[in-house]
């Protein structure tokens, strides 16, 4: 699995993977900022194509439609013109949804201590697959699942203890001396 060659680095969607509740999409706002980008929400646009919410998506329909509507929203973004991304934790389980990461965007794991992540995630009753379960316990599951895939990622960046501006720094600087890896 390599690279489409045919896309160089700096032309490629930049594509932030991890656990929910790390930050993925307040620094992906910044980060698209900073780099004169624009910004998509993959959860943002899956609700814009449903036309419900991510948490009616799963209540209504089921997690299994969600994952096929994500692939799908996914695949678009992939296709279209280079922004920052933010993806969903669980779009990287999607074998097509990384492949497509993996051909068209520079894709960075932000990673964060489970601890950081799951205070974080308890401010907000916005997320189903917490819902009546105890926070940690289910990030501690779900990394076991996902961190495979978000090592694939080109670059990781641990985001955990500093503010999102220090996150979006370690980006670019991530992501400046990958490009200048790669033109070498």
């Amino acid at each position: 699995m390599s690279h489409d060659v045919a896309i160089p680095v700096h032309e490629r969607t930049i594509a932030l993977v991890g656990l929910m509740g790390v930050g993925k999409s307040t620094v992906g706002r910044r980060l698209a900022k900073r780099l004169g980008l624009p910004f998509a929400d993959g959860d943002v646009e899956i609700e814009a194509a449903a036309g419900m919410t991510v948490s009616d998506i799963f209540a209504r329909l089921g997690e299994a439609e969600f994952r096929a509507g994500e692939a799908r929203v996914m695949k678009r973004l992939l296709h279209g013109p280079r922004m920052v991304l933010a993806t969903g934790g669980g779009a990287i389980l999607n074998a097509e949804t990384r492949e497509a990461l993996h051909a068209r965007a520079v894709t960075v794991w932000m990673r964060a201590d489970l601890e950081t992540v799951a205070e974080r995630v308890q401010r907000r009753d916005t997320r189903p697959l917490l819902r009546g379960r105890d926070p940690l316990e289910t990030l501690t599951a779900m990394a076991e699942v996902r961190y495979p895939y978000y090592g694939l990622a080109d670059l990781t960046v641990d985001v955990a203890t500093g503010a999102h501006a220090e996150a979006v720094e370690a980006i670019v600087q991530a992501l400046d001396a990958f490009a200048a890896e790669r033109a070498a």
